[in-house]
Formats: C-alpha cells, sequence, structure tokens
C-alpha cells in the first residue's frame, strides 16, 4: 500500500475522531467553569463539581480542562495532518502522536487518581477523557506497529513522505 492510495482506515482516524469528541467535552467543561454554561449536566452526586472545582481542578494555575481542550486539540490537527497524501505512512507523525498522547496518558493517571482516591468521587466527563486517552495510546501504539510493518515489507519512504515499495522497482 502507497500513500497514493491510502487505506481506508487507519489508527489515525480513530485518534481523530476521538481527539475532536473529547476536544468538544474539554471546552464544555472549561466553559463551564468560567460560568458560561449554565448547570453542569453531571450525575447525582456532582462528581463533577466536586472534581473540577477542587484544586486538582487546576494545574500550575490553569484549569485542566482548558489544558484538555488545547491537547486534544494538538492531537486532532496531527492525526488529521498525518492523514492527508504523501503522511500517511510517515514516521515523524506517529511519533509527534506519541510524544502528545504518552504525556496526556500519565497526566490523566494523576487526575484519576485524585478524584478516585482523594476525593472519592465520580466525573463521568473526566471518565470519558480517561476513556479516549487510553484508547489513543492504544491507537498510537497500534500506528507505530503499522508503520513498523510496512518498513518490514520494504516501502521506504521518498523526499516527500510518499512510500514505494522497493520489491517493485
Amino acid at each position: 500500500m502507497t500513500d497514493n492510495t491510502p487505506p481506508a482506515f487507519t489508527p489515525r482516524h480513530w485518534i481523530a475522531f476521538t481527539a475532536l469528541l473529547a476536544g468538544l467535552v474539554a471546552v464544555y467543561l472549561h466553559l463551564w467553569k468560567l460560568g458560561y454554561m449554565g448547570p453542569l449536566v453531571c450525575t447525582a452526586n456532582h462528581g463533577c463539581e466536586i472534581a473540577m472545582t477542587s484544586p486538582w481542578g487546576m494545574f500550575l494555575g490553569v484549569d485542566v480542562a482548558l489544558i484538555g481542550a488545547c491537547g486534544y486539540t494538538l492531537i486532532f490537527v496531527t492525526a488529521i495532518a498525518g492523514l492527508q497524501t504523501g503522511q500517511v505512512n510517515n514516521p515523524r507523525v506517529t511519533k509527534i502522536l506519541m510524544a502528545l498522547i504518552i504525556p496526556a496518558f500519565i497526566f490523566t493517571l494523576r487526575l484519576k487518581y485524585y478524584e478516585f482516591f482523594v476525593l472519592k468521587t465520580f466525573c463521568p466527563w473526566c471518565a470519558e477523557s480517561a476513556i479516549t486517552i487510553t484508547t489513543q495510546l492504544i491507537a498510537v501504539g497500534l500506528d507505530w506497529r503499522r508503520i513498523r510493518q510496512g518498513r518490514e515489507r520494504g516501502e521506504t519512504r521518498n523526499e516527500r513522505g510518499e512510500t514505494r515499495d522497493e520489491r517493485r522497482d
């Protein structure tokens, strides 16, 4: 498979789709925190409000929902750029996605720890983000494997980042 005939679905498609959804949720949560969204749609135990207004709802003075919105935007843009002709099999795109997703996953573990064990609450919106970043971590690993397998089959990239099968040349 070459970049001129991109695959119908790659892990990057999943990463882009889930980043878009999670980014919109993060924007909603940030706007709620700023007072622009009215009541927060959450569970009866108010876990979202508890988590979002706790000291762990901020990181270095920045709202974690805003950090999430920015992070998911970067992931979305990178994944979409990596789906363009000439970039589908570019390992640099996967490395950039890894550089964005792995720290976000670790950051999410920190947040979930405080939510569950310190605050002793449950926030469904936070869980959505945790599930999203976890599936993105799996997807970026699958994308890395897809790129490596392409190289093992003898596909190489030209100066434009397009792949070609050396066995055919």
